[in-house]
């Protein structure tokens, strides 16, 4: 990719990110959500019990993503720098969403210093897919940080990446997929075998953010005044250990970063899950929750120092012609 254009690219990842840092995600009219419909209407098609079925699934969704992903680059790319970042910009504001994430973990942790756990209870399922009437205050906030720590690669070191190594069709791609393992990636007995492709594909999408996101938890803990030493650690004994390859490695460094116990009983709608410890501390309070979204602000600025930088330097594509 010329010069030109990566530098379109980087200021389109800044001018996303910095969106989502003032507004947030928008209430209404949300693009991911309008995809999530889409998709729920499109499952009505294609539908049976069956992985096959759920690959056809899967790869219809995706490919159009990514067709118009490259469409879009193609039709504004003529425009050179400028032409490249505005259409950068906005792909990267909609597919970000740390900083919703971070507004949430602190609305769950105000909820449950004031003790009000019907209200905690109620915002839980925008976090994270567990059941939470079964869940007392310290059940809550292991969810939450741990749903803290998980969806800061998901939600925003991932695409972050993504729009660095291959601008909007990547950014479009990594979105969707990670749209579709939250729809039918799930264990369920409805989604068990429809759902595998999706789920595998978000693991693969996620992979490199995980590792990452977990590398940039051991940079950043001293701001929260976490231990690097304890994040890596706990990375390196436990995250293996996670029923996730990409999950275990972020929550397992948030765990030992922030000096505290994660993972055990799980209860979602469709199971209980007996998960294995991540770091070796009590279990987590409250101002641990609040601590845990300070990281997550942390990294989220630094992946997004990262995916500039990447995008400025990583070369993709022809090479620009030489001129006549």
């Amino acid at each position: 990719m010329p010069a030109p254009r990566r530098t379109g690219r980087a200021a389109g990842i800044a001018t996303g990110w910095l969106a989502d840092l003032m507004f947030g995600d928008p209430s209404r009219g949300h693009p991911v959500a309008m995809f999530g419909r889409g998709a729920a209407l499109f499952e009505r098609l294609t539908y049976a019990d069956t992985r096959r079925a759920g690959v056809v699934h899967t790869a219809a969704l995706i490919g159009a993503l990514g067709a118009t992903g490259v469409l879009v680059e193609r039709a504004t790319g003529r425009a050179g720098q400028v032409g490249v970042a505005a259409v950068t910009a906005p792909a990267t504001f909609v597919a970000l969403g740390g900083t919703s994430l971070a507004r949430t973990g602190d609305q769950m942790a105000a909820h449950l210093n004031a003790g009000d756990l019907d209200s905690a209870r109620r915002l839980l399922p925008s976090l994270c897919g567990r059941d939470p009437s079964v869940l007392d205050a310290e059940g809550l906030t292991r969810a939450a940080l741990e749903s803290v720590a998980e969806n800061t690669s998901d939600a925003h070191v991932a695409p972050a990446l993504w729009g660095a190594l291959g601008g909007v069709p990547a950014i479009l791609v990594y979105r969707g997929a990670n749209t579709l393992d939250a729809m039918i990636g799930h264990r369920s007995s409805r989604y068990t075998r429809f759902g595998w492709a999706a789920a595998r594909l978000d693991d693969a999408a996620n992979y490199l953010a995980a590792r990452v996101t977990g590398a940039l938890v051991v940079v950043c803990a001293p701001v929260v005044g976490g231990s690097p030493l304890g994040a890596w650690r706990a990375w390196r004994s436990d995250a293996a250990r996670h029923p996730s390859p990409n999950a275990g490695v972020v929550e397992a460094a948030f765990a030992g970063a922030l000096g505290v116990r994660l993972g055990g009983p799980t209860q979602y709608a469709h199971e209980l899950e007996i998960r294995p410890t991540l770091g070796d501390g009590p279990a987590p309070k409250t101002s641990d929750l609040a601590r845990a979204v300070r990281l997550s602000r942390a990294v989220q600025a630094a992946a997004a120092i990262v995916a500039v930088v990447l995008s400025v330097a990583v070369r993709t594509g022809r090479r620009a012609s030489p001129p006549s």
